[in-house]
């Protein structure tokens, strides 16, 4: 059973919280097919059990809140895979999956009183790393509120939007969320100047998303260096919790970067202390990570 917007405020609040790492790079990691359009949400009924095991390694590992696969089960990607029909069953299936991982781990001492979390993640309706596809206002609207109608009969503690590279996708997503008052976390991915990767001023976007109630501020998918170099400035903009989770040992920059940054648990660990100490309240992994990355932050 989902908890209410009060309960999950109050569990955000207990900072620092430790959120999961990657869903989609760890399933190919792990030889889990995950073509295009669906990629990892291919895996929800191609390997169950798998997307199961990943999010119970990440619960084991430490993390406070897990993630949902929902990232590719919006209603432009289901689409395109000729699934639209599946759209209600997909999400519905991806939180199940979740909330059977909560019930099954172990937890990792104490485990007296510790809550785990439940988010459905909410992307980009387009290439998270092509700001210029991303559609008009009004699509957006339309999609974003699809999406959350779904994920509310899907019936996660929070709504986890995340990656969002545009202020009106942002503001699309945070106010389709509000509409149904769902409790939501919003995170953005920016450039190494720390514009939005759609070149967006950060102060900006932050103004236009506030007055929808996030319950956090965000930035994901962004070199571990560049996200410790952010921080600082994220923190001026809003007084908001902070969440912080980085991409890692990937191959190539992503637009907007010219470094890539390859990093592994131990180091990856030391990068999340950094940034508790630059004000952040929720620390996680992006692209790249592993349960040994979420191990060693909680550590």
């Amino acid at each position: 059973m989902a908890l209410t917007a009060d309960q999950v405020r109050h569990q955000l609040g207990l900072a620092p919280r430790v959120m999961d790492g990657a869903t989609g790079t760890e399933l190919e990691r792990r030889g889990v097919p995950a073509a295009l359009p669906l990629w990892s949400a291919a895996a929800l009924d191609s390997a169950p059990d798998m997307v199961t095991a990943i999010h119970r390694g990440y619960i084991e590992a430490g993390a406070d809140i897990i993630v949902a696969n929902t990232f590719r089960t919006n209603i432009r990607t289901l689409a395109r895979a000729g699934r639209i029909a599946d759209g209600v069953r997909l999400n519905q299936q991806a939180v199940a999956l979740a909330r059977q991982a909560v019930a099954d781990a172990a937890a990792p001492p104490p485990s007296a009183g510790r809550c785990i979390l439940v988010a459905a993640s909410v992307a980009p309706v387009e290439d998270c790393y092509c700001p210029q596809r991303v559609p008009a206002a009004a699509t957006l609207q339309s999609e974003h509120r699809q999406m959350m109608a779904w994920l509310q009969a899907a019936g996660p503690d929070l709504i986890w939007i995340e990656t969002m590279t545009t202020i009106r996708e942002a503001r699309a997503a945070a106010e389709a969320a509000a509409m149904l008052t769902l409790p939501f976390v919003l995170s953005f991915t920016t450039q190494e100047t720390g514009e939005l990767l759609g070149g967006e001023p950060l102060a900006d976007a932050v103004a236009a998303a506030s007055p929808f109630g996030p319950l956090a501020i965000g930035v994901n998918c962004i070199p571990p260096r560049g996200l410790t170099a952010l921080l600082p400035r994220l923190r001026q903009l809003t007084t908001l919790p902070l969440a912080a989770y980085a991409h890692v040992n990937n191959a190539a920059p992503i637009p907007g970067w010219t470094y890539a940054q390859m990093m592994d648990a131990e180091e990856y660990g030391r990068a999340a202390q950094r940034w508790l100490d630059l004000g952040a309240a929720i620390v996680g992994g992006c692209c790249g990570t592993t349960p040994e990355h979420i191990r060693a932050i909680r550590h």
